[in-house]
């Protein structure tokens, strides 16, 4: 590194790969860990963190004590190169970490991962996250200490066979257990926790799915609990759900008639097998599922897996990362899951080709949820057009929400705009004399109309 590269760089200042400090100390311990446990990078001593080049003072032995803390500090041992530079008449050292091969890394204990300019120290589940990729497995390969081949079915496996032979166009020649064994569902004829949690007998308590359809968020109208096998629970959540959707029955001209959902049910259904696939079993919390009326929240237990942030992940080009490989491998073999890494993408392209708004994403250390909404994408960019005038903004609140739910109340719409009951029916009787709005029946049995112009 020369000095016209170095001034680059601490231009630039700290992020995923770059850390600054003034003095070496136990925190660039820690960054050492952090980059070796991430993607590597470089640590430059005698920077302060507002970019200052301070530079420091070393003697014949200084960089052999710095590589000895190092090595006593970790562990696994990290031995990184270390260099000198000299910039301004100071001194600067600057520490070279690669990325390492078996992870994670601990630095007294502790283990650190590199997120942006920060170091993050790791939870439990992230450190065994990490441990797995190394060995390029996953949690649902290992072996299910608590149960037994008597805690599944083999009428669930053997209708499994039935569809892997039709997806494969071949014939099994096996056992049911020997079929599973030649997957590696089944470890040595051992049960693993994907074998039990695909195939489950009976009642399962970690893959406990709750799912309410809810008037308010504190108004709930029907509700189910889910703890079986993961391929029942794919059908009954998609049950479920299309019981609570609206459709519209569309004349073709044919003898059949053609429904529409309010919802784009192959959305719906890639939703809930990338929350089944990538759900984290080891958490104690369930996956949830809210309908309301205007739409339906997905919520799972465990963030992105792996370095995916969701950055990457809305750009629809990353690599595909799998918490469990087990799980997804047994869904890809017979045809639920068709290609990795393709789900988000193939999910906002159905919303859009379907007419509706794109999704929404939260997503945290240790959580992921996807908002999918009813409100139709031309509600954006047609509403003025239709309408031919100009809304205030509580007013075009109120139409949309109308348009979404034309049965919605009015303490509904003062909710969902946060205005107050005087406020929300102002605004009601203003699009009444512009002749937007009209209410057809009674207030209590009847429904509201939008009304177009030509």
């Amino acid at each position: 590194m020369n000095k016209q590269e170095l001034q680059n760089i601490i231009l630039q200042g700290e992020n995923e790969q770059v850390e600054f400090k003034e003095i070496f100390n136990k925190q660039v311990i820690e960054s050492v860990v952090a980059f070796a446990n991430t993607k590597g990078g470089n640590i430059f001593i005698g920077v302060t963190d507002n970019k200052q080049i301070k530079g420091i003072k070393i003697n014949d032995e200084t960089i052999q004590n710095w590589n000895n803390q190092i090595k006593l500090s970790t562990e696994p041992s990290v031995f990184p190169d270390i260099e000198l530079i000299e910039i301004e008449d100071r001194i600067i050292a600057y520490i070279i970490i690669d990325e390492f091969p078996v992870k994670p890394i601990s630095a007294k204990g502790k283990y650190y991962k590199r997120v942006k300019n920060s170091n993050h120290q790791m939870n439990l589940t992230e450190i065994s996250d990490e441990h797995l990729k190394t060995i390029n497995s996953s949690w649902d390969y290992y072996p299910d200490m608590q149960h037994s081949l008597n805690d599944i079915s083999i009428a669930k496996i053997d209708d499994y066979i039935l569809a892997y032979e039709e997806k494969q166009k071949t014939k099994v020649d096996f056992t049911a257990y020997e079929f599973l064994n030649k997957l590696e569902i089944l470890r040595n004829n051992k049960l693993t926790y994907g074998a039990y949690l695909l195939f489950v007998k009976d009642y399962c308590s970690i893959s406990d799915i709750q799912i309410g359809r809810f008037k308010s968020d504190i108004t709930i109208i029907d509700t189910i609990s889910l703890n079986s096998d993961l391929f029942t629970e794919l059908n009954q959540i998609i049950d479920f759900i299309k019981k609570h959707l609206m459709v519209e029955l569309i004349i073709t001209g044919q003898l059949k008639h053609k429904e529409k959902y309010d919802y784009p049910l192959e959305a719906i259904r890639e939703i809930v097998i990338n929350m089944i696939v990538h759900r984290d079993y080891k958490s104690s919390n369930g996956s949830i599922i809210k309908i309301y009326d205007d739409r339906i929240e997905f919520y799972n237990p465990g963030g992105l897996f792996g370095d995916l942030s969701l950055e990457k992940l809305m750009t629809f080009n990353y690599s595909s990362q799998t918490r469990n490989k087990l799980i997804a491998n047994a869904f890809k073999e017979i045809g639920i899951i068709e290609k990795y890494g393709s789900g988000i993408k193939r999910i906002f392209t159905i919303c859009k080709n379907y007419g509706i708004i794109e999704p929404k994403i939260n997503i945290t250390p240790n959580s992921f949820e996807l908002i999918l909404y009813k409100e139709k994408t031309d509600l954006k960019t047609d509403l003025k057009t239709d309408l031919k005038t100009d809304l205030k903004t509580d007013e075009e609140l109120i139409v949309k929400l109308i348009l979404t739910n034309s049965k919605i109340t009015i303490p509904e719409l003062s909710k969902s705009i946060g205005k107050g009951l005087t406020v929300t029916k102002e605004n009601i009787k203003r699009l009444k004399n512009k002749n937007i709005l009209q209410r057809i029946g009674s207030d209590k049995g009847g429904y509201w109309k939008v009304i177009k112009k030509n």
